[in-house]
């Protein structure tokens, strides 16, 4: 993920992230009862990650939440990203999400596709959301609208 931190604008943030700070990050989805999943290959290597969370603390964006997947540099390209987006797919269902937002920088075509090929439409950008690397970087939503939950309540 650093790799990604340091040398890319697929995450928006400056600094490398400690092993302290991803312990906090894993506890803090533990807390709150959203889904870390992982694949890892025979030598025990993890290849890749993704979770998700709290789109918006207010109390009528509860069946809305917000993914982020990872997948180490050495292990692009082998379908990793998919394996791991389709598995939040089916935990997002499971525990009666209606929407997954995916908040993807316009440069990261890689990102962008695998999200369509699985049936994320564009809902909209941010122009300028934030900065990086010295130049301004435009923030594309994309959602993908699940039949869950059957019975929504306001409560």
């Amino acid at each position: 993920m650093n790799d990604a931190i340091l040398n890319s604008t697929a995450l928006y943030d400056y600094k490398p992230r400690t092993p302290k700070v991803m312990t906090e990050w894993f506890n803090a989805k533990i807390q709150g009862n959203f889904p870390v999943i992982g694949i890892e290959n025979e030598s025990s290597d993890l290849m890749g990650f993704g979770s998700y969370g709290t789109f918006r603390a207010w109390p009528a964006y509860k069946y809305s939440v917000e993914h982020s997947v990872y997948v180490d540099a050495r292990f692009r390209g082998q379908g990793i990203g998919k394996r791991l987006l389709q598995e939040l797919i089916a935990a997002a269902q499971e525990q009666n999400y209606h929407i997954l937002v995916a908040g993807i920088d316009t440069t990261n075509s890689v990102s962008i596709h695998l999200h369509e090929s699985l049936g994320f439409i564009h809902c909209g950008t941010i122009r300028q959301a934030g900065f990086k690397f010295g130049r301004w970087l435009d923030l594309a939503f994309y959602q993908l609208v699940l039949s869950t939950p059957v019975d929504p309540t306001d409560d």
